[in-house]
Order: structure tokens, then C-alpha cells, then sequence
């Protein structure tokens, strides 16, 4: 009987360490996801002031410089520097525009407002438009429902693949395609054909990866990457349905 005693103390004591240790490790995941959330809201807050001071400041000083080169060119009797002064009014013009649309990516009225396809069609066109590299989009809904966090995740994640791919792999193609399933709220793959990295190579404070990745675990979806030198980079995304 002893000996039996002490083989059911040994056991429950096993059995209450263990539901101990993982109630140790669910709060230690509670608190990184606490942690990687609350260094999201401060980028986020800060890409917004950005975006505001874009919007109200250097937006408002280019629209009165714009205003100035309209009233040269019409007060100007010169044809040449007409044709030059009309050059200068184009650019001037075409930098408001752009900068408007940069404000309105990085604020998140543009993303409360729209549908996530039209937020990553509109990336892709803004994309698509400086010609470093070509950028499709393909998905298989007509409307996917989705709160402001799971958009902004998606939209944050696009942004920063594509910004990687440009600037680091040499790409000419970029493919994204956004889809759902009957067991799949969405899934997210983006690929792009350029030069790759061994990913054995990442560091730990790769800020690019790390967010995206940190973004991915926030809303629980599962983030998977895979790149070979010369093979080009593929990022996967799942977020599947609760059930």
C-alpha cells in the first residue's frame, strides 16, 4: 500500500508540474503576443502621424507651389520658359498625387473604407506605376469580411514583402494571390522571382521579416517562408477558420 501511495503521489505530482508548465508557457505566449501588439500599435501610430503630416504639411506646401508655377505660367509671355515653367507644373503635380495616395496608404481611414482586395489591387497598381518591377494580383472571391485588424495585417504584410523584393532580390515579377476556402478564412501567398536568400542566413533583427512574421502570429495564422539562392522567395500565409 505504501508503495502504492507513493507511486500515485509521484504520478499527480508529474501530472500537476506538467499542467503547471504549460500554464507557464501559455502565459508566456499570452505576453508575447501582448508585447509584439503593442510594438504594432506604435509603428502603427507612428505611420499615421507620418501620413498626417504628409497630408497637412508637405501636401498643403506642394499645393502652394503648384498654385504659384499656375500663376507663372499664365502670367508669363516667354513661349520657351512657358513650355519649361509647364514641365516643372506636370512634376510638381504628379508628386501631390503621390503624395496623397502614400497619406491615405498609411492612415487607417483608407483601410476602414475599403474591401482588403481593393487595398492590395491599389498597392499593386501603386507599384506597378514606378516600373521596377511587375506585380499581379489574383484572388477566387468577390467579397472576403474582414475586420480592420485582419485587413490591416494582410495589407502591412503585402506592403512589406513587395518593398523587400524590390529592394533586395533583383526581381522582375511579383505574384500575389489571396484566397478562401470552405475550411480556410483566407490564405495569402506571395511569390516573386528573384535572386532568393539561404534563409540560415536571416538574422534575428531583420526588421522586414520579423514584422511580417510578428503581424502573422498576432491573428494566429500560420507563416511560413521559403527562398533559394537564385530561386526566388515564396511567403504562405493560413489563417483557418475557427471551429
Amino acid at each position: 500500500m505504501f508503495v502504492t501511495a507513493v507511486l500515485v503521489y509521484i504520478r499527480s505530482y508529474r501530472q500537476r508540474k506538467k499542467e503547471y508548465l504549460n500554464e507557464i508557457e501559455m502565459k508566456n505566449e499570452l505576453h508575447q503576443r501582448e508585447l509584439l501588439a503593442t510594438q504594432l500599435e506604435i509603428q502603427q501610430a507612428t505611420m499615421q502621424q507620418i501620413g498626417r503630416e504628409l497630408h497637412d504639411n508637405i501636401g498643403q506646401k506642394l499645393t502652394l507651389v503648384s498654385l504659384y508655377v499656375q500663376q507663372m505660367l499664365y502670367e508669363n509671355k516667354v513661349p520657351e520658359a512657358s513650355e519649361r515653367i509647364d514641365q516643372v507644373s506636370q512634376i510638381i503635380n504628379q508628386s501631390l498625387q503621390d503624395l496623397r495616395s502614400l497619406s491615405k496608404t498609411l492612415t487607417d481611414d483608407n483601410i476602414n473604407q475599403k474591401e482588403i482586395v481593393t487595398l492590395i489591387q491599389e498597392e499593386v497598381d501603386n507599384t506597378n506605376s514606378f516600373k521596377k518591377c511587375h506585380v499581379s494580383f489574383e484572388h477566387n472571391f468577390k467579397q472576403l469580411d474582414l475586420g480592420f485588424v485582419h485587413k490591416n495585417m494582410l495589407l502591412r504584410i503585402t506592403q512589406e514583402f513587395i518593398q523587400n523584393s524590390i529592394k533586395h532580390s533583383r526581381c522582375k515579377n511579383i505574384f500575389i494571390t489571396l484566397n478562401t476556402s470552405e475550411d480556410i478564412l483566407w490564405e495569402l501567398d506571395i511569390r516573386d522571382d528573384g535572386i532568393g536568400f539561404d534563409t540560415s542566413d536571416i538574422k534575428s533583427n531583420e526588421i522586414g521579416l520579423t514584422n511580417m512574421k510578428n503581424r502573422a502570429e498576432i491573428i494566429g495564422a500560420n507563416f511560413r517562408m521559403e527562398s533559394q539562392k537564385n530561386a526566388g522567395t515564396q511567403l504562405n500565409i493560413i489563417l483557418r477558420k475557427q471551429s
